[in-house]
């Protein structure tokens, strides 16, 4: 007689309100603090796993979350990190580089050039200690060097919206920057998880093949059938089009997976080319959104906590010393790329430090890239443990030295403009349905 079928509904009735609601807190607790939630979210998320209750007691988290529920509590969490990456793909606004374009442009390549370089080359010393075996010097080197150059567009977006200079001239420059960093970015990693998941340059070559045809279906096919259908959208039931809304995303994210760029580069993409401005697509997103980030998102950051382990540095100081030396080249190429580049396109030194200090901030995107890394067999546990930690470190620090730079007085006869050009409530109204920032509950920019 065969053993019965391990059933996980039970485990997971205790563990998804817990998880849900410590997250919850913990985003409560760090918005008051004045940092973007999705800190708060993170840090409950390490403090869950083997970093803290884990090592207070083992038995309480085993209860928590057995080994053999843990698939599942991943596998909700990657559903909604799919349904996340469809949103943020939706609300990328390039409308944003109006005005802005060389600036934006030149900045957002700096804040990508300087950090890559410096990642290769602390990736080339770290590749001996930390490169798990038979991993390939070229797709760790790539992969350090890109998790160097990530930027944050959601929460980049929640701290100017949330500081009301969403709509003033730095605001809408660093949201110019940081859209042209963000597409750059998942270019970037689609390159290396081409790489990290092919075995030779050859089956490469043929994933960027794949790629650039299902990319030309997207753009050339999907977005005008997309588009005309949002046209009669108003005349359907909206459960409908949440339902194709849905349905899209998980198709095009189980295309790119099979090509071997990983599933979210298609959610992603096929949120870009979901066309905005109808009233239908809206509410669909706004409800797949009040649903996927408060309740789905969670068991993400419980997954990425459950793989991170604080106590794996604890042994070899010379662990901390390689996350000091992570945390430095972070901070130097994206904040320092970004800075000087602002400066000589004309920005004053206060200006240009803020700016840095935004394009800095690497949040939930970097996550991800982490997880994607890991998945991949790119990197091992020490080390996403380090990157992890630096990833909740840089997103920290971002609100305290943005509200520094903006006390300090502006450089003398640089007629900098005042902070009273915050955004009213009034103003905020007038702003497009794409670009109008969203409440913290119900926006990516607000996890």
């Amino acid at each position: 007689m065969s053993a019965p079928a391990f059933d996980p509904v039970p485990d997971l009735l205790i563990a998804v309100p817990v998880v849900i609601a410590a997250c919850r807190a913990g985003a409560g607790l760090f918005r008051r603090l004045g940092q973007p939630p999705v800190i708060g979210e993170i840090t409950l998320g390490i403090l869950l796993g083997p970093s803290l209750l884990g090592w207070l007691s083992p038995s309480l988290q085993h209860w928590l979350f057995p080994p053999a529920v843990l698939p599942y509590i991943g596998a909700l969490g990657n559903l909604g990190l799919l349904a996340f990456m469809f949103l943020v793909g939706l609300e990328l606004d390039l409308s944003a580089l109006r005005g802005h374009s060389r600036s934006a442009v030149a900045v957002s390549q700096a804040s990508i050039a300087l950090p890559l370089t410096l990642g290769s080359l602390l990736a080339l010393g770290m590749y001996g200690t930390f490169a798990p075996e038979g991993v390939g010097r070229l797709p760790f080197v790539l992969f350090i060097a890109v998790s160097m150059s990530i930027t944050a567009f959601p929460v980049l977006a929640r701290i100017l919206t949330d500081r009301g200079m969403y709509t003033t001239r730095l605001g809408s420059l660093a949201m110019a920057c940081a859209a042209v960093d963000d597409v750059t970015a998942w270019c970037l990693l689609a390159v290396v998880a081409a790489v990290g998941a092919s075995g030779s340059l050859q089956d490469a070559a043929l994933t960027a093949l794949w790629s650039v045809v299902f990319l030309a279906a997207m753009l050339w096919i999907v977005r005008p059938l997309l588009t005309k259908a949002a046209g009669r959208a108003s005349r359907a039931v909206e459960s409908t089009v949440l339902v194709v809304l849905f349905s899209g995303l998980c198709l095009s994210a189980f295309v790119t997976d099979r090509i071997g760029i990983h599933a979210l580069f298609g959610a992603f993409l096929f949120g870009v080319v979901t066309p905005r401005g109808s009233r239908a697509v809206e509410l669909s997103a706004a409800r797949l959104r009040a649903f996927t980030v408060p309740v789905l998102l969670p068991l993400f950051f419980v997954s990425t906590g459950l793989k991170t382990d604080v106590a794996l540095l604890t042994g070899d100081s010379t662990q901390w010393l390689w996350a000091a030396a992570v945390l430095a080249v972070a901070g130097l190429g994206k904040w320092g790329g970004s800075t000087a580049a602002a400066r000589l396109a004309g920005e004053t030194w206060r200006d240009a430090m803020s700016i840095g200090a935004l394009m800095n901030c690497r949040g939930l995107t970097e996550l991800v890239a982490l997880n994607l890394g890991l998945q991949l067999g790119v990197i091992g546990p020490a080390l996403f443990t380090i990157l992890v930690l630096m990833a909740l470190l840089t997103t920290a620090i971002t609100s305290p030295a943005l509200s520094w730079f903006r006390r300090v007085p502006t450089d003398a006869g640089a007629g900098a403009e005042p902070e009273a050009l915050a955004v009213t409530a009034e103003a905020s109204q007038n702003l497009p349905a794409t670009s109008q920032p969203r409440p913290a509950e119900t926006s990516p920019s607000g996890v």
